[in-house]
């Protein structure tokens, strides 16, 4: 074997995260309060455009917004409202060879493939067995997928914001009007409303008029017709790109108009639409520490939990780049004769595109896996053992390194009240944070959501590699295809939607059972958040004492990383030692399956 293991950060990749550090730090404490006053309902620069447009939208649907909801109804608005988008998604690619808006004459998309897809973007997950430019048509993508990229990331916000409120009211504050129990944590509809006037809708509209700017198509008039060099015909795939684009970065679900994602030029062109990308993926969830601090008075609260999310993002970040920095030492040993000048200098960049190259690609890797975006800018396939270590661990960490839109927040939230009630254990008293008594009824919720992932991806991950029907998908044998079928479930369960696309998941079994798991990512963890906050919103405040453990502080972040740290190793590490770990161990020492 010859080549080093790992390879050494670069000029270009560190800066290429202190600016993407920088850049997102600077936007935290505008928007998280920006963030924080749409929840509250309270007035924005955008509220003179948009209340009116809300005020209708309230009238249409018989919507009291100032009517607050207990947790069981808020709960069942949160389901009720994802069964309609995910039936008319489905009748939409079912029928889309009739319907019109279908320049390139795609036929209607198979039931178990429409099913699999309906529930991914209905569940903010963007998981796509099919090619995007070659299965779906222009109004499939526009009315079914950027629909729902909308609609499910405004979901995960309306949730996070009811989180919020229960950990900030104090003892009936927002009060309902069913008695004792009653106690609202907001209104539903409201809060999907304003996430979508308010949030979504015009940073989205923003990022698209500039990534039609720097070059990515925004049209009606379907596929283009060339003449090659050679004389021969080529049909390329257009469409409206750009506003998809823009709403599948921010709102997590990240699913590409084309195939190829944002490795293929039409969707992300340039240096600065990378950089957009990159950006726009972990924008909201950062954002929304700062708002949980000021909902609940203290600023420091938040700065404790993004101190948390970025220190296992810069970690995944260094590792990912400095995996990739290396050249590959089973290409290295087999070059001889002609080839033996292989030039690795520049580290793995099979499955990368050359002009984002190693850290460009790692670095998106990282943010498109640690926020369940999901987006991709090479082929996760093609990455190294410990580069697809580090996107497994990104993902397996129950969505709390930024995460997707909400759902980063109240994974982190979920962690703390644990972290707390380990803490209260070793001083022998009712654990607090931020001011809520944290009991048996607010662990058992935070347990059911942080356990529901896993149960869900590792008992299907056995299942399909001991099934005639999951072991037909395999393209690589050994750990490597292992490691394909784990990341398959490890991105559906939670919400990702990015693939080692050696597996082909186009089956009736990959396609119900990847939909069993984003099922159960959704709202298997969602619906115990929102008891959790339901249980917390009618607390009286807990003033401080000198038992009180502090929740700002390095040893408070020490805590919560280490109590995220352990659960994820003691519920994922025999898993990942039967995939990268034993075929980083394996390529070392030149071993092929």
């Amino acid at each position: 074997m010859t080549g080093p293991l790992t390879g050494p950060l670069t000029g270009p990749g560190i800066a290429q995260m202190l600016l993407v550090f920088g850049l997102l730090l600077a936007s935290i404490r505008p928007l998280g309060g920006y963030l924080g006053r749409v929840f509250a309902g309270e007035p924005t620069l955008l509220s003179p455009l948009l209340q009116p447009v809300e005020a209708v939208l309230y009238r249409l649907a018989g919507v009291r917004p100032a009517e607050e909801q207990p947790w069981h109804r808020y709960a069942m608005a949160f389901l009720a409202y994802h069964l309609p988008g995910l039936l008319l998604l489905y009748a939409l690619l079912r029928c889309q060879s009739v319907l019109p808006l279908n320049p390139a004459g795609q036929g209607p998309v198979a039931p178990d493939l429409a099913m699999n897809t309906a529930i991914s973007f209905a569940t903010n997950t963007s998981w796509q067995s099919y090619g995007g430019e070659t299965t779906l048509s222009d109004l499939a993508q526009m009315a079914g997928i950027a629909v729902q990229s909308f609609l499910s990331g405004a979901a995960g916000l309306a949730v996070a914001a009811a989180l919020m409120r229960g950990f900030a009211r104090r003892g009936g504050e927002g009060a309902g009007s069913e008695g004792r129990g009653g106690e609202g944590i907001g209104n539903f509809w409201a809060d999907i409303t304003r996430a979508t006037l308010y949030v979504l809708l015009p940073i989205a509209v923003v990022a698209a008029l500039f990534l039609a700017w720097e070059g990515v198509p925004q049209t009606l008039a379907g596929p283009l017709g060339v003449a090659t060099l050679e004389g021969a015909h080529q049909t390329i795939a257009s469409g409206p790109v750009a506003s998809q684009v823009a709403i599948k970065l921010l709102s997590g679900d990240g699913g590409g108009f084309f195939n190829a994602q944002s490795a293929h030029p039409f969707e992300n062109p340039t240096a600065l639409t990378n950089l957009l990308g990159i950006l726009l993926m972990p924008l909201l969830g950062a954002a929304l520490t700062n708002s949980f601090g000021r909902m609940v008075g203290d600023e420091r609260q938040g700065w404790a939990l993004l101190a948390a999310m970025a220190a296992l993002l810069l970690v995944g970040a260094v590792l990912l780049h400095v995996a990739e920095a290396a050249p590959n030492p089973m290409l290295s040993a087999a070059a001889s004769g002609e080839h033996a000048t292989l030039d690795q200098s520049l580290g793995n960049l099979e499955g990368k595109e050359i002009r984002f190259g190693a850290a460009g690609s790692a670095l998106f890797s990282e943010f498109g896996t640690a926020t369940s975006s999901g987006a991709v800018n090479a082929m996760q396939d093609s990455y190294l053992p410990l580069g697809g270590l580090v996107l497994l661990a990104n993902m397996m960490l129950d969505e709390v390194i930024i995460g997707g839109p909400g759902s980063g927040l109240f994974g982190m939230l979920l962690f703390a009240v644990v972290a707390v009630f380990m803490g209260g254990l070793m001083i022998g008293r009712t654990p607090e944070y931020v001011g809520n008594k944290i009991e048996a009824r607010e662990i058992k919720m935070a347990m059911l959501a942080i356990l529901a992932v896993p149960a869900a991806l590792l008992f299907l991950t056995a299942l399909a590699v001991v099934v005639p029907a999951g072991l037909a998908g395999l393209g690589n044998a050994g750990p490597h295809g292992f490691s394909e079928v784990l990341y398959a479930y490890t991105s559906a369960a939670n919400t990702n939607g990015s693939s080692m696309a050696g597996l082909s998941t186009n089956t009736p079994f990959y396609n119900v059972s990847l939909a069993f798991a984003m099922v159960a990512g959704r709202f298997l963890v969602a619906v115990p958040v929102i008891a959790l906050a339901g249980s917390l919103a009618p607390k009286r405040r807990a003033p401080p004492s000198l038992g009180t453990l502090p929740t700002t502080g390095p040893i408070w972040v020490g805590l919560l990383l280490g109590v995220i740290v352990i659960v994820g190793g003691m519920t994922y590490f025999p898993a990942l030692a039967l995939g990268p770990v034993v075929e980083q161990v394996a390529m070392t020492q030149g071993t092929t399956f």
